[in-house]
């Protein structure tokens, strides 16, 4: 396989919404692995097509680097639950980092790399991660959807342990939206 080089904002592919994926064949499959391959690389959660330049509604998370990356083909939203609100940054905006309230747990219907359908749920960061990587299909980068971003002098203070954005940071389990 190969690592695709990750769009970086600026570029329009990133703001345009994504074909839905027709044919499960093997140039689905090497864009598939190619991402994966590309997501381990970076050390991120999750990637989306746009962001390798590819405006198909495809999507790979990895929340937990001992598990399989999850594969997520015409992925859709189906049911959210509860809330939480915490720091969020994204491969295609290296750099940055946001406050971003999402919801606590998110279920989402999607096929795989072979066409059949699933459905999976998740909570916390793979919640904030299939919000996060759903918007990418939709043209919406997170800068457009957070609270507020962080300047670069509380990135600084972050990154040496003298910032302390807990009192911006929850999690509230409750009803379904």
């Amino acid at each position: 396989m190969a690592l695709r080089e990750i769009v970086v904002e600026g570029d329009d592919v990133l703001n345009k919404k994504c074909r839905t994926v027709e044919k499960f064949d093997d140039r689905l499959n090497v864009l598939i692995d190619d991402m994966i391959d590309t997501l381990i690389d970076s050390g991120g959660v999750g990637l989306a097509a746009p962001q390798v330049g590819v405006l198909r509604r495809v999507v790979v998370i990895q929340v937990d680097p001992e598990k399989e990356p999850m594969v997520l083909v015409n992925p859709e939203i189906i049911a959210t639950k509860g809330e939480q609100k915490g720091l969020e940054g994204c491969l295609s905006l290296p750099g940055k980092w946001g406050i971003a309230t999402r919801p606590y747990h998110v279920e989402v219907k999607a096929q795989d790399r072979e066409g059949n359908e699933y459905t999976v749920g998740g909570d916390a960061l793979l919640a904030r991660a299939f919000c996060h990587e759903l918007d990418h299909l939709n043209g919406i980068l997170y800068n457009e959807v957070v609270d507020r971003m962080l300047t670069p002098a509380e990135l600084e203070k972050l990154s040496e342990g003298e910032l302390d954005i807990s009192d911006e940071c929850y999690i509230k389990i409750g009803e379904e939206e």
